[in-house]
């Protein structure tokens, strides 16, 4: 099996799913609501979905690793869901267009990402690549399918039909 090979279409399915699952959020929802005070707000929430499938990808896929500034980090807060859309679809057409490109040899290359002086994230690129830009998206994906069902929104399958879909 090609892991590479594989990896390109299983992106694109989870892509895909986590697209229906951002045009499921309403039209007129409140994006400074939380299920909870220890959660993020719904419009946070939905952002980190987008960056974690698309500019976390972008990131692990182009870069050798980051250098995060917390003094200087502000969390996207994105003001409607078409700003959300927008900068998902940009960011993951971007993302996939790296990975067809992608030498399978980089998948075994080092990446890491700092904060200061302590490291956050120091692994292939291919368990970072599996680890936040897929599996860390997917586990904020059903997040917010958690939050929207919660406001009462219809959500769509991610594998299979949903009980909304019949």
């Amino acid at each position: 099996m090609d892991m590479h090979e594989e990896l390109i279409p299983e992106y694109a399915r989870e892509l895909a799913s986590t697209q229906k699952m951002l045009d499921a959020i309403p039209a007129d929802a409140d994006l400074n609501w939380k299920a909870n005070p220890k959660c993020m707000t719904l419009g946070r929430l939905a952002a980190h979905v987008a960056e974690t499938a698309g500019e976390w990808g972008v990131n692990t896929l182009s870069k050798d690793g980051l250098k995060f500034d917390m003094a200087n980090y502000k969390p996207w807060n994105p003001a409607s869901k078409a700003e959300i859309l927008k900068k998902f679809d940009a960011d993951t057409s971007q993302a996939k267009q790296i990975l067809a490109r992608l030498d399978p040899a980089k998948w075994n290359d080092n990446w890491k990402m700092t904060a200061g002086d302590q490291t956050w994230i120091d692994g292939s690129r291919y368990v970072v690549f599996r680890t936040w830009a897929l599996n860390h998206h997917i586990h904020h994906r059903a997040q917010l399918g958690r939050d929207l069902r919660t406001l009462g929104a219809p959500i769509p399958g991610m594998y299979g039909p949903s009980a909304d879909q019949g």
